[in-house]
């Protein structure tokens, strides 16, 4: 439970690539401009936000110096094109402190979602529109007032992305919003987003993925050991699986996530609805976690 050092310099080697490639794309015609986009800024720009998620734990720097991981999110980000880091942050704790929570964690579809998503094509389109969904779906689940810090992810963000028109055109910018929605809609690494919790199997809330995509997802796929060591960064996650392989091995879990997108669509057993919802009670604006066996605050979640 350490941080990871490496992980800086990833970050900031992917930040350089993208900052070349926008000036790569600026005269290219639009074709391969969304061309470039989808097969190769949509996969840095999925990664980055794993690189975020790592980020958000406090990977980067550590627990003790919380808000230079703030600052270093704010910087990871820039990229994408949309304002994301600091807002990921604040939900993404709850869903690790309340996994399911009903109106808790907003990593559950809505009622809607899952009641109009429901035949093989709404499914594909839900797939596609992803981005969508988890960008709106905070607003509608669990709204929170907006802080400091996300206004300066705001302001950090709009003024990159005025710098990068003014530098290299309106091509660039496009290339830098269509990676980051083309890579979390219909993309390979988006198998992710279905494959951590939906239930393909009763009785099992949460899947590990063991296949190469983890190694541009920052072992993302290693799910089960994130949830249960979520103060380990990713590098060492496969470390844990091998330290505890009695807890894991034996663990349902998949070996493609492109396979994963594919049984979502097409099992007609599955859809938006295919997750655990925990109820919790709430006391004077606290929330009174029921099931949970162990509240003891986890220092990467400052």
């Amino acid at each position: 439970m350490k941080p990871d050092s490496n992980l800086i310099w990833v970050v900031v080697l992917m930040v350089l690539a993208q900052m070349v490639a926008f000036y790569l794309v600026k005269d290219l015609d639009w074709k391969w401009v969304m061309f470039w986009a989808y097969v190769f800024g949509s996969c840095i720009s999925h990664s980055m936000t794993l690189a975020i998620h790592e980020i958000s734990h406090n990977s980067a720097f550590g627990n003790n110096k919380a808000m230079w991981n703030r600052w270093f999110g704010i910087f990871a980000n820039l990229p994408l094109g949309i304002p994301y880091s600091i807002s990921f942050k604040r939900y993404h704790m709850d869903h690790h402190r309340y996994l399911g929570g009903d109106g808790i964690d907003v990593d559950i579809p809505t009622n809607f979602e899952g009641w109009f998503f429901c035949t093989r094509f709404r499914k594909f389109m839900w797939i596609v529109l992803q981005p969508l969904f988890y960008a709106i779906r905070p607003l509608c689940i669990n709204p929170k007032p907006i802080t400091r810090l996300e206004i300066i992810n705001l302001l950090a963000q709009f003024s990159f992305d005025v710098v990068i028109y003014y530098l290299w055109g309106v091509k660039s910018v496009c290339y830098m919003l269509a990676g980051s929605v083309l890579g979390l809609g219909l993309h390979p690494i988006s198998g992710h987003f279905i494959a951590e919790h939906y239930m393909f199997l009763k009785g099992h809330e949460t899947y590990s993925y063991y296949g190469p995509l983890n190694l541009l997802t920052f072992n993302v796929g290693y799910h089960n050991e994130h949830h249960d060591f979520p103060n380990i960064p990713g590098k060492s996650l496969p470390l844990v699986k091998k330290i505890a392989a009695e807890y894991y091995d034996n663990l349902p879990q998949y070996n493609s996530w492109i396979r994963v997108l594919y049984d979502f669509v097409m099992d007609d057993t599955i859809s938006p609805y295919s997750r655990m919802k925990r109820q919790l009670k709430a006391t004077r604006g606290l929330v009174d976690w029921r099931t949970s066996q162990n509240c003891r605050k986890d220092p990467s979640m400052d």
